[in-house]
């Protein structure tokens, strides 16, 4: 049997926010693993608040670029000691500008960035200034827009979002207060198709345990269920979410008059793994 210490216990309390001898018991049951213990306590309670276990504690700040024409945009997280402000922005500008792109992190460190400098120098040289180590956490590069983006005024959370149609009809001050919704919501799909298969699966498992405590008959528990995934899904994906500036419409009625559609996004949050 696994040893479940009170450090394990604690952590799934604050991902839960459930009582400290609720999280012990299930923990325990659930032998230490803590997505099952997350989804047991879930299917025991419709409303609990699940956070995400797959965060650390770390400093940074998230920068987005698109190009004037909208073919091609960044988003990048830089991870420093404290949250000072840095030129780092020239970095997801830099990507932009790109011939070809980096597949990773230690291709884009080692990549020309000017002269005989590379990005690695570039850091390096920024970390010279201020005294504090960084370094670039993660990138995502994306092609053809038009984009619409929001970075929080602090710079720790960043949402890049992408769509398809005439960029003629892209009204910009629209696309930004939709990735400032996403920002806001904690958005985790785009479109219903994006939730996998597996994910949807385990919701209607959570769904049918709590269907069936409410000790309905039989033939209600499937318009129960039915109804409790309509729910986590309209909560969850993008075009199914009510605007949050106005409860009235749902993004999906937001971009209408626009005539475009969302391709996807991409949100980053500083101390989030990826």
């Amino acid at each position: 049997m696994s040893t479940i210490n009170a450090a394990d216990v604690m952590k799934l309390r604050n991902m839960t926010d459930r009582p400290m001898m609720e999280c012990k018991k299930v923990l325990t049951e659930a032998g230490g693993d803590f997505q099952k213990a997350m989804d047991e306590l879930r299917k025991r309670n419709s409303n609990i608040a699940a956070g995400k276990a797959d965060r650390e504690a770390a400093e940074g700040r998230v920068f987005v670029a698109i190009s004037p024409d909208h073919s091609k945009a960044a988003i990048l997280e830089l991870r420093c000691e404290s949250a000072p402000v840095t030129k780092a922005n020239e970095i997801a500008e830099w990507l932009l500008k790109a011939d070809k792109l980096p597949a990773s992190v230690d291709e884009l460190n080692a990549a020309p960035f000017e002269g005989k400098h590379t990005i690695k120098d570039r850091i390096e040289e920024l970390i010279g200034l201020i005294r504090e180590n960084m370094k670039v956490a993660r990138f995502a590069v994306l092609q053809n827009g038009p984009f619409g983006s929001y970075v929080h005024y602090d710079g720790t959370v960043g949402v890049l979002l992408q769509l398809q149609g005439d960029k003629a009809n892209a009204k910009e001050e629209v696309l930004k207060e939709i990735a400032m919704h996403i920002t806001a919501c904690q958005t985790k799909y785009a479109l219903r198709d994006h939730i996998p298969a597996e994910v949807l699966a385990k919701e209607k498992e959570i769904a049918e345990a709590q269907a069936k405590e409410t000790g309905k008959p039989e033939k209600v528990l499937a318009m129960i269920v039915e109804s409790k995934l309509k729910t986590w899904v309209s909560e969850n994906v993008l075009l199914e979410q009510k605007f949050v500036k106005d409860n009235t419409k749902t993004i999906a009625d937001i971009l209408s008059p626009m005539k475009l559609n969302v391709v996807g996004f991409k949100r980053f949050k500083v101390g989030e793994l990826s």
